[in-house]
């Protein structure tokens, strides 16, 4: 069976964004926000870094994570190795702004992640923020888009970028960055790229082939941009979204609220139901669609109460 086909008959996965934001709980100085917080708020470089030193998730277990993975019935799972605010949740040599080498924690997230999966026979996906991250001058967000616009940091930096700048952020941090997701981690299913909102289209492929270089049987998300990657993806919540005649297809969906990926006080208590999501799976997998259910674990490295017990509820009724 090709990687392709697995991916087509898993039918469902789990996701967890994990990062510094987690330390904020869905709150920067009195007002809401969400994984984009460094973003939104204008958080300046050396504040942010403070949570790096406020980092200590001592209740996080793989073993744990994964256990509800697999009791949910997902196959694969997929956690944020590094969202736009640019740091990574594994021992990186690129950059020192990881969890090894810039929080009081100490372990390398990922190698645990990759650990507990072989050993619930989970497959494991690691998204990678390859065009945003809000720690490099250099990095991407400042080409306009009907999204967001500017998406760069221009609060530290005031950058006045180019497609060359952008250019020595892929050379200097992404492709080392990558490779070494796919070289210390074992086997992964898919690399979860995002937002393409700067790449050009040979540097799209400069990625793509650099993933296939190494681990051939790693699919990538279509957000990797210019039509790479075998992964057909909606965009976030597409409840509806239809499958692809050719191509895996899979709908990133919230378990909490619609606009917070990330642990948040506030979407806390206002979790889908059990017999909600199933029947949003069973929708999507009709039309050959994945279903990819968002969790945010909070600070201290525990998936919340209620989550769990939605994700326990989805298992006993698959």
């Amino acid at each position: 069976m090709t990687s392709s086909e697995w991916f087509k008959n898993a039918q469902f996965g789990i996701m967890a964004h994990f990062g510094l934001y987690s330390v904020l709980e869905g709150e920067y100085k009195g007002n809401p926000t969400n994984e984009w917080a460094r973003r939104y708020c204008e958080i300046p470089r050396e504040e942010y870094h403070k949570l790096a030193s406020a980092f200590n998730p001592i209740y996080f277990d793989a073993e744990e994570w994964i256990s509800y993975v697999k009791a949910s019935g997902a196959k694969y799972f997929v956690l944020t190795s590094k969202h736009h605010e640019g740091f990574a949740l594994f021992d990186s040599k690129v950059s020192d702004f990881n969890v090894v080498k810039a929080t009081p924690f100490g372990r390398d997230i990922i190698k645990e992640i990759s650990e507990a999966c072989k050993k619930y026979d989970i497959k494991l996906g690691l998204y990678y923020s390859h065009d945003q991250d809000w720690e490099e001058p250099d990095a991407g967000g400042f080409i306009e888009n009907k999204w967001c616009h500017p998406a760069n940091n221009y609060w530290d930096y005031n950058p006045t970028n180019t497609i060359e700048d952008f250019q020595k952020y892929l050379d200097r941090k992404v492709k080392p960055q990558v490779t070494e997701l796919l070289t210390n981690y074992g086997d992964l299913c898919q690399i979860w790229f995002d937002n393409p909102w700067t790449i050009t289209k040979d540097q799209s492929k400069e990625l793509y082939d650099l993933v296939k270089s190494i681990q051939p049987d790693c699919l990538c998300s279509a957000r990797i941009g210019h039509g790479y990657g075998e992964i057909v993806g909606g965009g976030d919540n597409a409840y509806d979204m239809d499958g692809h005649p050719v191509h895996p297809a899979e709908a990133p969906v919230t378990l909490a609220g619609t606009d917070c990926w990330g642990f948040s006080v506030y979407n806390n208590m206002s979790y889908k139901s059990a017999e909600e999501l199933m029947g949003y799976k069973k929708q999507l997998n009709a039309k050959g669609v994945n279903m990819l259910l968002n969790v945010g674990p909070d600070h201290l490295g525990r998936f919340p109460g209620p989550a769990v017990k939605v994700l326990k509820e989805m298992g006993e009724m698959k």
